[in-house]
């Protein structure tokens, strides 16, 4: 017979489910099912709702034969209430010396791999998984213990992808009192009584002294943790509508406008919610942020694992990490084309065949046809101390110096191209021509070179 607990406790759930959409339609639901208290409860909960539900039982063997006894017990559950049952033996030794994990992450990926196989193999709409209130706000303080934003104190997700825990709206306290009341057994993970690692402090230790002290503790706790999920969503808005006033991308570059970004209050935090996927720190954010208007500090640069930023006298510049090659690439003027390591089109005209007008100086130049005479013609990236004489100027001047003057983002300047004839450059390709090979009155010939970005 049903009773009033179980009534309560398993419209809580279907009130939870319904409310962030986590299970519809009629295909099965893949149950994680260990044993314990908690993950029986979800089962005997979603059976009584009517969803069809199939078990996945992991049996790491790391309990010797505590692990075979779980295994017996879900195997024996799962025949008593006909629920088809997928039980996976894993080598966890083998995969940490694999994968030089650890061993709680090697079981969680061994198991979600699996999980994520059975899913697709056995068409169930979900991975459903036993995570109630108490393990969110376990996952509260250790997130806020470890020094985590906004976002660390939203706790566990109802929904995460195919995922989902229909139990984050009832305790452990709720679970127990249902399972009693439904005369439901289950078996004890004895590795959970042992205070060794920190959630298990904190869950047999720490917080059962709060409840003692604070009655109502967890319930209140639950309160907070949605609240700051709610504002946690009102702030992803705001860092959106944000980016979109301040950050432009202009192909694989992204452009921070600093002049808006420093108008926020908190501009440290912003730029740190605009880079964190990028890999930047907390502590990086607040160095750029030192560092804008500083003395000397347009070209100065920071560093992730994947890209660089660069301080530019606007905007702060973001790009992937680009290895500069240091190599020369010879290459023959004879050609019409050339394809490595860039694109340049090369004409042989004679002057009445071709306006120098064409000719802007940048990505286009014309040069006397006695170029072909020189030994060795390559194409290299610019390098510190570079010089040349450019046309139609008087001396010589640094590449460095044309760049500034041109005022070129550390981007560009790591990514120009320099033609050099002899060891003498005589292009930096897209920006300036030299004044050497300029064509004269008296060449019978000369070459067009259109460089193709």
């Amino acid at each position: 017979m049903t009773t009033e607990v179980s009534i309560r406790f398993e419209q809580k759930v279907k009130a939870f489910i319904a409310k962030n959409c986590l299970l519809c339609g009629k295909r099965p639901v893949l149950v994680a099912l260990s044993g314990g208290a908690d993950s029986v409860a979800l089962l005997r909960v979603l059976l009584a709702l009517g969803y069809a539900c199939k078990a996945a039982h992991c049996n790491f063997h790391l309990r010797g034969e505590e692990s075979d006894r779980d295994e017996r017990f879900v195997r024996a559950l799962c025949e008593q209430l006909q629920v088809p049952l997928f039980v996976h033996d894993f080598d966890v030794p083998a995969y940490m010396q694999a994968h030089g994990v650890s061993l709680e992450m090697a079981c969680r990926d061994l198991r979600y791999a699996w999980f994520k196989a059975l899913l697709r193999e056995q068409d169930c709409q979900a991975l459903a998984v036993a995570h109630h209130q108490n393990d969110n706000v376990e996952t509260f303080f250790l997130n806020a213990l470890r020094g985590t934003g906004i976002n660390g104190l939203t706790g566990i997700q109802a929904k995460n992808g195919a995922v989902v825990r229909p139990l984050l709206c009832v305790s452990r306290m709720e679970v127990i009192e249902y399972l009693r009341d439904s005369g439901q057994d289950y078996v004890t993970d004895s590795s959970n009584q042992k205070n060794d690692v920190k959630r298990n402090r904190l869950r047999n230790v720490v917080l059962p002294a709060i409840e003692a002290q604070f009655p109502g503790a967890h319930e209140q706790l639950g309160k907070t943790i949605s609240q700051v999920q709610s504002g946690a969503a009102l702030y992803a808005e705001f860092i959106e509508r944000a980016k979109d006033e301040i950050c432009e991308r202009h192909d694989e570059v992204l452009l921070v406008d600093y002049g808006k970004l420093l108008e926020f209050t908190n501009a440290n935090t912003l730029l740190f919610e605009i880079l964190k996927p990028y890999g930047f720190n907390y502590a990086q954010c607040s160095d750029v942020i030192r560092a804008i208007g500083g003395e000397n500090s347009v070209g100065k640069q920071f560093y992730s694992s994947s890209f660089t930023l660069t301080l530019n006298r606007t905007h702060l510049e973001v790009f992937v990490n680009k290895v500069k090659l240091e190599c020369s690439y010879g290459i023959d003027l004879c050609n019409k084309e050339i394809s490595t390591p860039v694109k340049i089109q090369i004409q042989k005209v004679k002057p009445s065949e071709f306006g120098l007008k064409s000719c802007n100086g940048k990505d286009v130049i014309a040069l006397s046809a006695h170029v072909l005479e020189a030994e060795k013609v390559v194409v290299r990236h610019w390098r510190n101390g570079d010089k040349f004489r450019p046309f139609g100027m008087k001396g010589s001047k640094l590449v460095s110096d044309l760049f500034t003057d041109l005022k070129l983002g550390q981007r560009e300047k790591d990514e120009a191209w320099i033609m050099e004839a002899d060891g003498r450059i005589i292009w930096v390709m897209g920006y300036r021509a030299s004044a050497l090979y300029k064509v004269s009155p008296d060449d019978d010939a000369y070459l067009v070179l259109r460089f193709l970005r």
